[in-house]
């Protein structure tokens, strides 16, 4: 019997099946291709007690993180948004030079590259060992490992408790949700600011933004279940910003509770969900039908293509593209192949559809008629990139939250 990972409820309620696919980030080499390929359910429940989205956690993070395929530095988007956030954050919390921020899954050293500019005393946590020794390369303090209450203890140990905690895009891969709110805690000063960005279930559920699912996402929140679950753990948010960042992110920010003053932007957010009807049960059962329809809209446009001759091949190999490929049944006979920016994915084929990677400058050889942009959460950064392909005669196309094409010089029809 399945549990809520939150609150013990075994009151789970169905939302969302996408049968079973490999892990997102396992992308293939060359000498894998004709091997068998492992596949896990990749099915969305609602805890019907606290409302926690979440799935079965069927692969460990060990698994999935000790290497890992994501550099986040080459997306130039989200290095510029963590510079703003560097920027807003020392503003507003006074950092100077004899503060200590801390980053969970600090990932290639994106983010506190800008605090180590500052001169402001930081250090990343990273498990992922071939990611964290990018962040060392860039003079990035880091920490392998995962974190749990043993290793923040440790950590708070050795170089004190932190004026800033950041976990952004963490929140959701954790298994032990409870255990992990409490390193997060044990992190923390007693006068401590703690800030979490995470994808909002808002859009998850409103846009069918069903790619976002895959298995290294153990849970997915709306604020009120990221409330109770920080609450666990004598953490109080504060405030709230609803961001544009991964198809619609809220960031939060919590402090412990002795010292928590919560802003009205809190109360706001809470009654836009609950607008949406996303503090009711029934609020989250029409997502399958809107997941179904975007799935359908986009192979009857490939089949089209295919049909008239045009040649389609995409662009980027983010994990939540493998959802799509994989949900949507889109193999190499409708995408000929995919191109990344990435060095690591070069050479390698899509998890389950095993679609070949290739470097960005394959499209300039090859000129085809559709690419189809599989992290559209980027659209503002990747469509500049491709407006090139007009030249030809390329069309630029996003699959969601709503199937289109993209101007080159701006918009969308």
């Amino acid at each position: 019997m399945l549990e809520c990972r939150l609150c013990e409820s075994e009151r789970m309620l169905s939302v969302l099946d996408l049968g079973a696919t490999p892990p997102c980030e396992k992308f293939l080499t060359a000498g894998e291709i004709d091997q068998p390929e492992p596949t896990y359910p990749l099915h969305l429940r609602l805890c019907e007690e606290c409302l926690l989205l979440q799935i079965p956690a069927l692969i460990t993070p060990e698994e999935t993180f000790t290497e890992y395929a994501y550099y986040a530095s080459y997306a130039d988007s989200w290095v510029r948004h963590a510079e703003r956030f560097v920027d807003e954050a020392v503003a507003r919390l006074d950092l100077g030079t004899e503060s200590f921020v801390v980053e969970v899954a600090s990932n290639d050293g994106y983010l506190l590259q800008h605090m180590v500019r500052r001169g402001i005393r930081c250090l990343g946590i990273e498990p992922s060992v071939n990611v964290g020794a990018a962040a060392r390369d860039n003079q990035v303090p880091t920490v392998t490992g995962f974190l749990d209450p043993e290793l923040a203890v440790r950590i708070r140990n050795q170089a004190g408790r932190a004026d800033l905690v950041v976990a952004n895009n963490v929140y959701a891969h954790v298994p032990d949700l409870l255990g992990f709110t409490r390193a997060l805690r044990e992190l923390l000063a007693d006068d401590g600011w703690l800030s979490i960005e995470v994808h909002h279930a808002l859009n998850l559920v409103r846009h069918g933004q069903f790619d976002t699912i895959y298995h290294e996402h153990f849970q997915y929140y709306t604020l009120l279940s990221a409330q109770n679950a920080l609450a666990t753990a004598g953490l109080t948010v504060v405030d709230v910003e609803l961001l544009e960042t991964h198809g619609g992110s809220l960031r939060i920010w919590a402090r412990p509770d002795e010292v928590a003053e919560p802003r009205p932007s809190v109360g706001e957010v809470l009654q836009l969900e609950a607008d949406a009807g996303l503090h009711e049960v029934d609020g989250y059962r029409h997502m399958r039908t809107r997941t179904e329809e975007v799935r359908h809209e986009l192979l009857r446009f490939l089949l089209a293509r295919r049909a008239e001759g045009k040649r389609v091949v995409g662009y980027g190999a983010p994990g939540k593209g493998n959802t799509l490929l994989n949900y949507c049944g889109i193999r190499a006979d409708l995408l000929e192949y995919t191109v990344d920016r990435n060095p690591y994915k070069h050479g390698r084929f899509t998890p389950g559809t095993r679609i070949p990677i290739y470097p960005p400058d394959r499209i300039d050889v090859d000129r085809p008629d559709v690419v189809v942009v599989l992290p559209w959460n980027l659209e503002k950064e990747i469509t500049p990139q491709l407006g090139h392909i007009a030249a030809w005669g390329g069309e630029i196309v996003y699959p969601l939250p709503d199937l289109h094409r993209a101007r080159p010089g701006g918009g969308s029809r």
